[in-house]
C-alpha cells in the first residue's frame, strides 16, 4: 500500500549528521539542499526511503530513515541509545512507533521482541549466553511482512502483536503477514488454539490443557532450508516414529499434502497398548514386548496436521485418539492431494 506523503499532522526540521531535513510524523523525510552547492538527485524530494534487503530497514542515501525521524521527534538521551520500532516492523517509521532505548531495554521493554526471542532461543538466559546461536541456527529474520503503514495500520499492528505476545501463541495461519495490519474483527469466532514448544527443536504443538507436556517429534527437520514442508514430508516414511510422549510412541501409517500444499496430514497408530499390572493399574506396554499378537484394529490411531509457521513446524491434532481407523482414513482421503 502506498502511503500518501500529504497525510500527516506534524512536520519538524532537524539536523542529522551534517544534513538538514524536513520530517513528517508519517515517516516521510525531505533533505534540504546545501546552500550555494549543486542540487543532488535525492535533494528536495519527499521519500520514505528504500528497503535494505539485508537488514529490513528503510534507507536514504547512506543513512537509515528511522534515526532521522527519531532525531526530529524524540530527544536522544545519550549516544549509546538506539531506536526501537515498538511494533517490530522495521519499515514503520511513523513518529509514534519510534523511541530511544538502550540495547538491553530494546529487548526487555518490548513484549513483542521479548516473545520472539523466547520462541527463537527457548529462553532469555540462552539468548544472553550466546545470541549467535538460536535453536534452529537461523539468524536471518523475516522481513517480507514489513512495510510502510498508515496511522490506522500502525495502531492495528501494535495492538495485534502485543496481544500475540501477551497470549504466547503462534498466529493461526502462519508467519507474520498482512493480518498484523488489520483491525481485529468484532464478530464472534472460534478461539484460536494455543501452542507450546515441543521437546524437539523447530517443533511446536497444539495445547489442549494448561498442564499439557511437550512431545518429541523425531521426523522434524533440524535444518530449515528450501521448502520446509517438503523436507518434513520426505522424513515421514511408513513405520517411522512420528511422536513420542510419556506413554510411548506413535508411528506413521500414511501422510500426504493438503490440496493447497500448505499443510501435511499424517495418520498414525500407537506402538503400544495398555495392560494391567499386578496392582490392577493400566500401564503402556510397547508392542515388541508383548507375548501375543495384536490386530491393527485394536491399536489406537491419531490424525495430525503439520504447518510451517513463524519458523516452527506446528503440530495440530485434528482427531485425538481413535480406534476407528476407517473414519480417519475417510478424512485423510477427503483432505489430501491425490498422487
Amino acid at each position: 500500500m502506498k502511503i500518501n506523503s500529504e497525510i500527516f499532522e506534524i512536520e519538524k526540521t532537524c539536523e542529522y549528521r551534517g544534513e538538514v531535513y524536513r520530517v513528517r510524523d508519517n515517516g516521510y523525510i525531505y533533505r534540504i539542499g546545501r546552500p550555494n552547492k549543486k542540487k543532488r538527485p535525492l535533494d528536495e524530494k519527499w521519500t520514505l526511503g528504500n528497503v535494505d534487503k539485508q537488514r529490513g530497514y528503510l534507507n536514504f542515501s547512506s543513512e537509515v530513515v528511522h534515526r532521522i525521524v527519531a532525531t526530529a521527534f524524540h530527544e536522544q538521551p545519550s549516544k549509546s541509545h538506539v531506536v526501537d520500532h515498538i511494533d517490530t516492523n522495521k519499515q514503520n517509521n511513523r513518529a509514534e512507533n519510534l523511541r530511544w532505548v538502550t540495547r538491553l531495554e530494546n529487548i526487555l521493554l518490548n513484549p513483542i521482541t521479548l516473545s520472539r526471542i523466547i520462541y527463537k532461543y527457548g529462553s532469555l538466559d540462552k539468548f544472553f549466553a550466546n545470541p549467535s546461536k538460536p535453536k534452529d541456527g537461523q539468524l536471518e529474520q523475516n522481513f517480507a511482512w514489513m512495510r510502510a503503514v498508515t496511522k490506522e495500520e500502525s495502531d492495528n499492528t501494535r495492538r495485534n502483536l502485543e496481544n500475540w505476545a501477551k497470549e504466547g501463541k503462534i498466529p493461526k495461519g502462519g508467519q507474520l503477514g498482512e493480518w498484523v495490519f488489520r483491525k481485529e474483527s468484532r464478530e464472534p469466532s472460534e478461539p484460536s488454539p494455543n501452542y507450546i514448544l515441543s521437546k524437539t527443536p523447530n517443533a511446536a504443538q497444539q495445547r489442549y490443557f494448561l498442564n499439557d507436556k511437550p512431545n518429541e517429534f523425531p521426523c522434524t527437520p533440524q535444518t530449515i532450508e528450501g521448502n520446509p514442508l517438503n523436507s518434513y514430508y520426505e522424513n515421514l516414511k511408513e513405520g517411522k516414529i512420528f511422536f513420542r510422549n510419556h506413554n510411548g510412541e506413535y508411528v506413521v501409517v500414511k501422510s500426504g499434502f493438503s490440496k493447497d500444499r500448505q499443510c501435511i496430514h499424517i495418520l498414525t497408530r500407537a506402538n503400544y497398548i495398555y495392560e494391567k499390572d499386578k496392582n490392577g493399574e493400566n500401564n503402556p506396554v510397547p508392542i515388541y514386548k508383548l507375548q501375543k499378537k495384536i490386530s491393527v484394529k485394536e491399536l489406537r490411531h491419531s490424525y495430525t496436521t503439520v504447518t510451517f509457521e513463524d519458523n516452527l513446524f506446528v503440530h495440530e491434532s485434528v482427531r485425538g485418539i481413535h480406534t476407528d481407523r476407517e473414519e480417519l482414513e475417510k478424512i485423510f482421503a477427503e483432505k489430501t492431494q491425490k498422487n
